[in-house]
């Protein structure tokens, strides 16, 4: 076996995988498929029961006037930058370098709809006030990632986002959430969906990632704006014939993940603990403020490599099957807690992080 695959082929064959829901297999659709009725009628171009409530759920979940389903977040999120730029007749927004749109997005925004981007704060750390109003040019919209995934989902404070907002209020600058991940920061803010939703003009949230659904988005806004997402929908293809089994699993996991999202913060929390008493490891952020956060070794990539995967053969216990390099000393990887997290008896993930200091020790002295 290759090097390269040890690590990955340990991780899915373990007895117990740390993070995620589960395995991501067509299960995931047919459970979905089993809770409704089979006469349950389709959506056609974004008209029928099945999406128009849905639709009206979310928006009233986000505190927003309406929504519109999309089968992905980068169409979404790039038709509501459009939008606020041709209302304002300015082709140009602010983001994070890392932000979704810059970096994983094959520069779609910028070929697509010829909007410039200003990049805000430095790449290692979240957008701050003094950013926003130090900014020299003159922005459409501002968007924000909550939380900041590319740094280990960091999060700016509440009183900030608070300042933010009516910072942009007061100068006619909109401003739109990234809430990919909005449920799941939720607990630490200690606040509703809506409330944290009120702070902004637009949201887009993700249905495959907290929640773990199969795809698909929400866009909310008011109303002329998700009327406006419509057309551009159309226009970018991605107004099919029916979506109902993107909005089937979309619904179907809300309903049964929303109220866990507690849950999830707890065991990041409790796994980060973990991760800190071991030799050479720190977590970003060093307490998590979500569900998700980042593991720092200092140790090369092919050292953890094989010390991970001798790990999970031994114990059973799944913490990772990918890594990324951070320098030549250094590497990292991305830890998400969902449904996993609370099936693995706690002595066996124990010994687990024993191993794991054993071998990072005996490493370190060798």
């Amino acid at each position: 076996m290759e090097n390269k695959n040890v690590l990955f082929e340990a991780y899915q064959h373990a007895k117990y995988q740390v993070t995620g829901h589960g395995k991501r297999d067509i299960s995931v659709l047919v459970d979905a498929l089993d809770a409704v009725s089979k006469k349950q009628e389709s959506d056609m171009y974004g008209k029928g029961h099945i999406i128009e409530d849905f639709q009206k759920k979310l928006a009233a979940y986000l505190g927003k006037e309406t929504a519109v389903f999309f089968p992905s977040g980068t169409m979404a999120q790039q038709i509501a930058m459009r939008i606020w730029c041709d209302q304002k007749g300015m082709k140009r927004v602010a983001y994070h370098p890392l932000c979704h749109l810059e970096i994983h997005e094959e520069d779609g925004l910028k070929e697509l709809h010829h909007i410039e981007p200003v990049l805000l704060a430095d790449e290692n750390r979240i957008i701050e006030l003094n950013d926003v109003v130090n900014m020299k040019e003159e922005v459409s919209c501002l968007l924000l990632e909550l939380p900041q995934r590319e740094i280990g989902g960091q999060l700016p404070t509440y009183k900030t986002l608070q300042a933010i907002s009516d910072y942009c209020r007061n100068k006619g600058i909109k401003l739109h959430l990234d809430g990919a991940r909005l449920f799941e920061i939720l607990p630490y803010y200690a606040k509703t969906a809506a409330e944290v939703c009120a702070l902004f003009d637009s949201v887009y949230i993700s249905f495959y990632k907290g929640l773990g659904g199969i795809a698909g988005a929400i866009l909310a806004g008011p109303q002329d704006f998700t009327e406006e997402s419509k057309v551009w929908k159309r226009r970018h293809g991605g107004d099919l014939i029916s979506l109902y089994p993107y909005i089937i699993s979309a619904d179907f996991y809300f309903d049964q993940r929303i109220d866990k999202m507690d849950s999830y913060f707890s065991g990041a929390k409790e796994l980060a603990d973990l991760y800190n008493a071991c030799e050479g490891v720190r977590t970003l952020p060093i307490k998590p403020v979500s569900n998700m956060f980042h593991v720092h070794i200092h140790a090369s990539k092919d050292e953890v490599e094989t010390i991970l995967a001798e790990t999970i053969d031994e114990t059973g216990i799944g913490l990772t099957g990918h890594l990324r390099e951070n320098g030549e000393k250094s590497c990292f990887f991305e830890v998400s807690i969902g449904d996993n997290f609370s099936k693995i008896p706690k002595n066996d993930l124990k010994q687990a992080f024993i191993l794991l200091n054993k071998k990072l020790r005996e490493r370190m002295i060798a």
